[in-house]
């Protein structure tokens, strides 16, 4: 399983029935990759789009049986590549290495759309 379908997965076991927009936030990816790998999925058959009860426009995302059983099997092997990582950089380092990603990723998060405020400060 690729890591952005583990990812995907992952976060809506956790909170099944965000939108693509509010995944695409939580992931810190753009709506589109989000629509990407929801189509992949979707047409693997382990989730499903279902109408929002009060906005029917809005699409809610939801795991279906063969999603959370392909969450299962990956689970194992993400598991076995975080224990690599643990034993061959040592729990320091790779609770360095951890925090290290964490802050990149919120670094990124933050200047997600400069390029975007940047064109729009440029246009007359």
């Amino acid at each position: 399983m690729a890591p952005a379908h583990f990812s995907l997965l992952m976060a809506i076991s956790r909170q099944p029935g965000l939108t693509g927009a509010e995944m695409a936030r939580r992931l810190n990816v753009t709506p589109q990759a989000v629509a990407s790998l929801v189509a992949r999925l979707e047409g693997k058959g382990q989730l499903e789009r279902r109408p929002h009860p009060r906005h029917g426009h809005v699409q809610e995302l939801h795991l279906t049986e063969a999603g959370r059983d392909a969450l299962q099997a990956a689970k194992p092997v993400v598991a076995e590549i975080e224990r690599k990582l643990r034993r061959d950089l040592g729990s320091a380092e790779a609770d360095r290495l951890a925090a290290m990603l964490d802050r990149v990723a919120e670094v990124v998060k933050d200047d997600r759309d400069l390029p975007r405020r940047t064109a729009a400060a440029e246009q007359p």
